[in-house]
């Protein structure tokens, strides 16, 4: 697996599919993202086991593959690397190399075989609705939602 992608581009959905991660995890695969290549696209995937998010990146020089990598130490140093800079992955034996410029780095990654999906059914039913009103709708009946769901 190999891309190159640009900062801006990849760090908003990354920060959102990131956010679905929890840091404290019983099982370290959780604390991972997985990162897909396929035909100049990345597919970013955060769960915690309720919720899945896919984030999805045009990207450039792309080797198809797929692996694990931890979700908060992508996104410290994807901020952390300078605005409109290009940033290249690349899965290198069990590793993934960051580069962007003279900055290099180097995680650790898990199997992208182990990575836990939720069960994708068809829907019985669809409707289409406006994020507005979808956003005044949860607000409205926010109070009545559970604060620790466990």
């Amino acid at each position: 697996m190999k891309f190159s992608v640009n900062r801006e581009g990849l760090l908003r959905p990354l920060q959102q599919v990131a956010g679905v991660v929890e840091r404290r995890q019983t099982l370290p695969m959780l604390s991972n993202l997985l990162l897909q290549v396929q035909e100049n696209q990345l597919f970013m995937t955060g769960t915690d086991l309720e919720v899945e998010l896919i984030g999805r990146v045009e990207i450039n020089n792309a080797e198809t593959g797929a692996v694990t990598v931890p979700a908060k130490k992508l996104v410290d140093i994807c901020r952390e690397i300078p605005e409109k800079a290009d940033i290249e992955v690349a899965l290198v034996e069990s590793r993934v190399e960051i580069r962007s410029g003279r900055f290099r780095s180097t995680l650790s990654t898990l199997s992208a075989m182990d990575f836990p999906s939720v069960d994708h059914s068809s829907p019985e039913l669809s409707t289409e609705l406006d994020s507005k009103a979808l956003k005044k709708l949860l607000d409205k009946t926010a109070f009545a939602m559970a604060q620790q769901d466990v």
